[in-house]
């Protein structure tokens, strides 16, 4: 799959072809006349059905108060005619309440359609989004992406309902009242009326490309200051603890001061587009009616002529007058929803290979023979690692910051592919297996707890969809969050706040243990899973993680060294290669680079009992 848009999170100053936009278009197709789903063409049909009718409806209308306006200035029959008048008036009010009718019942008709295509679309870049490599996650701009999904989700909509119900029926109702004009007045007034339409279209399509870069740059300035905010205010403690408030202020004035010159800039450029239109229109009428009053002081057509064929073009205008407002959205349409396609453009970096099957854990064995993986092309960070984790026993790694200690257990979780060598779980390669199952197979207290801005009971539930009350509250039990969490006024139903900023550092980490617990995973990946603990609390973890991870096979990935000393094995990292391999006993006696760290942290220890 190729990435067609570099920058994911779009930037909105970059210019695409119509052809690429209209590709785009095309995507829209299968869900507005989906194969399996009689009943959405039933309705298309009936709505594109309803809007040819309404076409009809406006213009016959303008035609019975032109037998009206004839009827009336007649000089004889005045009896006679006055009942004429009557019914041409009642007849032109039923066309004009029809006329009301005829949008709603194509609402009626379209909405559900409109809708589920929204939805369906919706749901496929968010699963796509999902599916993306961890690298495009750590790359990304949040408020960039959540900016651009927002307006092409928007703009699938307002495509459906201008491109079908706008533009499609205004050229039907010109190609109408051209044969209107030809056969009941004069083919000149039909000459008139189409030269008038198709110079509106094109001062509407060349002033809109014209003005195309000032939207451009505002969306550009739209999104950076979204970006801006949003990034301030999802590190609201960052921001406090250096008193920034002031400067975030100042940051976020900047972007929406840039913002505000760039909407003048498109709004000015707009009020000279729609004088440009207005013009031309209104020249174009101007000719008619004075053909048509030259015709009336010549007999050749009835007064009532004059009304009709002013209603005629106002009913062509109300359209026009629109399409100007709607060209311009439609062309900013198109160029919102090629950025949001262009998301499904994006490589997805790990699939699973054709014919994968589903991991089958036995002993739960994990294997690392030769991997070699780097970040970037000149950032090599693992250099022909080879070790195993024994099954149902604890290997923990150590080392230095960026040694590559959590890459390997991003490895092991496949969210990126290893650039040689292999890793293996009771035998099988994990690249021949699916990711859903090998990440089934595998639960992982992080270093960096994240939670949901919802419930403690939804956050511990997270692990396992569906789970009871009791299984939640034992599984907090194991975790020794239990009393912290029944002590609270709402209990487990306590909101945790945006990213769990209402909760501690250890509280967080607590909760994320007893969503392990909860998973019951056979193969545990703990990653510095203390670290955000008190000693006393910190030593009750432990011990609940070693009751947790009995009979499983166990990574613990370790800064304090006083956490892994019973492990069943230690591997020593350092720079990307294995330093060091052996249990606690055997790595002191060697007396190398763990013992070097063993030494550290226990007079660190010291000095912080002083």
């Amino acid at each position: 799959m190729v990435n067609r848009d570099e920058n994911p999170d779009g930037d909105d100053g970059q210019a695409s072809t119509l052809m690429q936009q209209l590709g785009s278009l095309k995507l829209l197709l299968p869900h507005l006349w989906p194969h399996d789903r009689p009943d959405f063409k039933l309705r298309v049909i009936g709505s594109f059905a309803v809007i040819l009718i309404g076409q009809f409806i406006a213009i016959g209308a303008p035609l019975l108060l032109e037998e009206a306006v004839n009827a009336l200035a007649a000089e004889d029959e005045r009896m006679g005619a006055l009942g004429a008048v009557i019914g041409f008036i009642v007849g032109y009010g039923l066309l004009r309440i029809a006329s009301v009718a005829v949008p709603q019942i194509r609402e009626l008709l379209f909405a559900r359609v409109g809708q589920n295509a929204q939805r369906e679309v919706a749901i496929d870049v968010f699963r796509h989004i999902h599916a993306l490599s961890l690298r495009f996650h750590l790359e990304r701009r949040t408020g960039g992406l959540s900016r651009i999904i927002e307006r092409g989700i928007k703009s699938i909509d307002f495509l459906f309902r201008f491109l079908l119900f706008s533009i499609g029926p205004t050229l039907l109702q010109l190609l109408i009242v051209s044969v209107l004009f030809a056969l009941r007045y004069e083919p000149v007034f039909a000459l008139i009326a189409g030269v008038t339409v198709i110079v509106y279209f094109w001062f509407t399509a060349w002033s809109t490309e014209w003005r195309l870069k000032f939207r451009r740059e505002m969306n550009q300035q739209d999104t950076e200051a979204n970006t801006r905010a949003i990034d301030s205010l999802l590190n609201y403690e960052t921001v406090k603890y250096f008193n920034n408030e002031t400067y975030e202020a100042d940051r976020y004035n900047v972007a929406m001061s840039a913002y505000q010159e760039a909407a003048i800039r498109s709004n000015n450029s707009l009020a000279l587009v729609n004088g440009g239109q207005a013009i031309i229109f209104n020249v174009g009428l101007i000719t008619i009616l004075i053909l048509t009053a030259r015709g009336i002081m010549a007999g050749e057509m009835g007064i009532g002529a004059i009304t009709s064929i002013s209603l005629i073009m106002m009913t062509l205008y109300q359209p026009l007058n629109f399409l100007g407002f709607a060209y311009r959205e439609i062309k900013q349409a198109l160029v919102d929803m090629e950025k949001m396609f262009n998301l499904l453009d994006v490589d997805t970096e790990v699939e699973d290979r054709p014919g994968a099957k589903a991991l089958e854990i036995d002993a739960g064995a994990i294997t690392f023979e030769d991997v070699r993986f780097r970040y970037d092309a000149d950032r090599p960070i693992l250099k022909g690692i080879s070790f195993t984790v024994p099954p149902g026993e604890r290997t923990a790694l150590v080392g230095h910051s960026g040694a590559g200690k959590s890459t390997i257990s991003r490895i092991l979780y496949r969210f990126y592919d290893i650039e040689q060598g292999s890793v293996l779980i009771d035998g099988q390669d994990i690249r021949d297996v699916t990711q859903d199952s090998l990440r089934r197979s595998i639960g992982i207290v992080p270093q960096d707890t994240v939670l949901f801005n919802d419930t403690i009971a939804y956050n511990i539930g997270y692990a396992k969809p569906g789970a009871s009350r009791d299984e939640i509250e034992q599984a907090a039990q194991l975790a020794q969050i239990h009393g912290f969490i029944a002590g609270l006024p709402q209990g487990y139903d306590a909101l945790v706040g945006e990213r769990g900023l209402k909760l501690s550092g250890g509280e967080k980490q607590r909760v994320a243990i007893a969503r392990t617990i909860l998973k019951n995973p056979p193969i545990l990946i703990l990653d510095e899973a203390t670290s955000a603990l008190d000693s006393v609390t910190e030593y009750e973890i432990q011990e609940a993680l070693r009751k947790v991870s009995a009979n499983r096979t166990t990574l613990v990935i370790a800064h304090r060294l006083s956490t892994i000393i019973d492990a069943d094995q230690i591997i020593v990292l350092r720079d990307g290669e294995i330093a060091e391999k052996g249990s606690h006993t055997d790595l002191l006696a060697l007396d190398g680079e763990y013992a070097a760290l063993w030494h550290q942290q226990q007079e660190s220890d010291l000095e912080a009992a002083e």
